[in-house]
């Protein structure tokens, strides 16, 4: 399977997990519930996102990747299908739960399939290249549901979304790939397979993933209240734009690997680049769309930046099997989506806009601070 293929599919799995953020005001309008109940319908996916990556990483490490993949995108697709044609939010929220379990046995498939195949500046590279095609899709996957859902109805992005899914699959050919990283012997029991995920670094580098994800989370699933509520912007179409935002920074965050040549120790860039997310959330304070749009497009940099030097970083630390590193991988940084999706709703709901902001504040400077420790534990473990 090429780098190119694989990062097709992962755009359109990226469109069924993102599609519903923009379209969150629609909903709870239409279903006539509140915004922290509307953000269920993320926070329910992203739970077994939270979960489920370890489960698919020890399955991985015996079965083939892509043939999990294959599986796994083909039942979201009769997901999307199937959720275009419901009438009901408590039906809504049983179908998103569903593709919350099928969505990290793709992006588990998908990574350990990149750490498998390939090593070295190869491994850092195609993992950069997949990290873009999830912000791509996750861009897109919003855009195109804001404007679908103005230009036609929210339902026929999903069933636009399921044929993706079903052309990319036809396109899988699962066949036997040698491992780069499989362990010497067979091992006995799971808690084998998990024992190198204890090594501190890791969960620190874990930890961090969590925070940085919480917060990013948190802003992008709140931001159409926000936009709503504080700019008084009701349409879909201008909501969706203001995303753009998001690939801008995406599109800054490919200069990642050049940060890597300005500084050999991974964890000082880590570090500084915290600080940078940190102060993003402080200038967000101004009530100014202006400034608003301008420091969302900084924060999704930074997000992006950490995401694309902590997966790879995280491959090159861990001893584990490469299913077993990246399904922690993927666990930490969607628990802290699970969480961000919903928690800060309720500080929005109760507080207003400024003390949301401070704790999304507090979150990302606990992250940054656990890769500033990685960088004092000595220098076998800070350039990876």
């Amino acid at each position: 399977m090429s780098i190119f293929h694989l990062m097709l599919c992962s755009v359109a799995t990226f469109f069924v997990l993102y599609a519903p953020q923009p379209l969150l005001a629609q909903f709870a309008q239409q279903y006539a519930i509140t915004p922290a109940k509307t953000g269920l319908l993320m926070t329910v996916t992203m739970l077994p996102l939270a979960i489920a990556p370890i489960c698919y990483g020890l399955l991985l490490a015996n079965h083939s990747k892509l043939k999990i993949l294959k599986i796994s995108m083909l039942l979201l697709a009769f997901c999307s299908v199937f959720i275009s044609l419901q009438q009901h939010f408590e039906l809504f929220l049983l179908l998103r739960f569903i593709e919350g379990l099928l969505l990290p046995a793709a992006l588990t498939a998908m990574t350990s399939y990149i750490g498998q195949t390939w090593q070295g500046q190869c491994l850092r590279k195609n993992m950069t290249w997949y990290v873009g095609s999830t912000i791509a899709g996750g861009y897109f996957g919003r855009i195109l549901a804001a404007n679908f859902a103005a230009w036609w109805s929210w339902e026929s992005f999903y069933l636009f979304n399921a044929a993706l899914l079903i052309l990319f699959t036809l396109w899988i050919k699962p066949k036997k790939t040698p491992d780069v990283h499989a362990p010497p012997r067979p091992l006995s029991s799971p808690l084998e397979y998990l024992r190198p995920l204890q090594h501190r670094p890791l969960l620190r580098l874990y930890s961090a993933v969590f925070c940085m994800f919480f917060c990013f989370s948190a802003l992008l699933n709140y931001l159409p209240f926000i936009l709503s509520n504080e700019y008084k912007l009701t349409d879909p179409k201008l909501i969706g734009w203001v995303y753009s935002g998001y690939l801008v920074g995406a599109l800054i965050s490919m200069s990642t690997p050049f940060l890597h040549k300005l500084h050999p120790n991974n964890w000082v860039v880590l570090s500084a680049v915290f600080c940078v997310y940190s102060v993003s959330l402080i200038l967000m304070q101004w009530q100014s769309l202006g400034i608003l749009i301008t420091t969302f497009t900084l924060f999704c940099a930074c997000m992006f930046i950490i995401h694309a030097s902590a997966a790879p970083l995280a491959n090159e630390i861990s001893s584990a099997h490469t299913s077993i590193t990246n399904g922690a991988y993927v666990s930490f940084y969607y628990s802290g989506g699970a969480l961000g999706s919903f928690l800060p709703g309720l500080i929005y709901q109760a507080f207003g806009l400024q003390a949301f902001l401070l704790s999304l504040l507090l979150v990302c400077v606990i992250g940054g601070y656990l890769t500033w420790l990685n960088h004092r534990v000595g220098k076998s473990t800070q350039c990876g």
